[in-house]
């Protein structure tokens, strides 16, 4: 089954740049990965990113997403702390709400991926 997964930044602030971006991309591989899932694709702006997510039905999404936000949070907030600092006086990183959708059909999964490429690339 595929999952449309949206995780805001704490506050909207616009703090992901292109290279944070890129580490993201790689936390949530390697988290998806170890949960027996597929990063099928990955996307994101300044305050959001997407993701869509391969898995079976009868995974525990809620603790899974839980895992994703909070490794990704720990380990961003950890290789970038000077650049949030201008952004968070606590430790923050994720809002604590996220959105999910199921996704399904072949036409479906193609607007979905189309969407999820086209978001705008955050500064440098």
């Amino acid at each position: 089954m595929h999952y449309h997964v949206i995780l805001t930044i704490k506050y909207r602030n616009r703090c992901i740049n292109a290279a944070m971006l890129a580490r993201l991309r790689d936390i949530f591989t390697d988290c998806c990965r170890s949960w027996r899932c597929e990063l099928v694709e990955f996307n994101g702006e300044s305050d959001y990113v997407h993701l869509l997510i391969d898995a079976q039905p009868s995974m525990n999404l809620a603790r899974m997403i839980g895992n994703l936000k909070t490794v990704s949070s720990r380990l961003i907030r950890k290789e970038f702390a000077d650049h949030l600092a201008n952004y968070f006086w606590k430790v923050r990183f994720w809002n604590n709400a996220y959105g999910v959708v199921t996704a399904g059909g072949h036409a479906s999964i193609d607007a979905l991926l189309a969407y999820i490429q086209d978001q705008e690339s955050p500064p440098t």
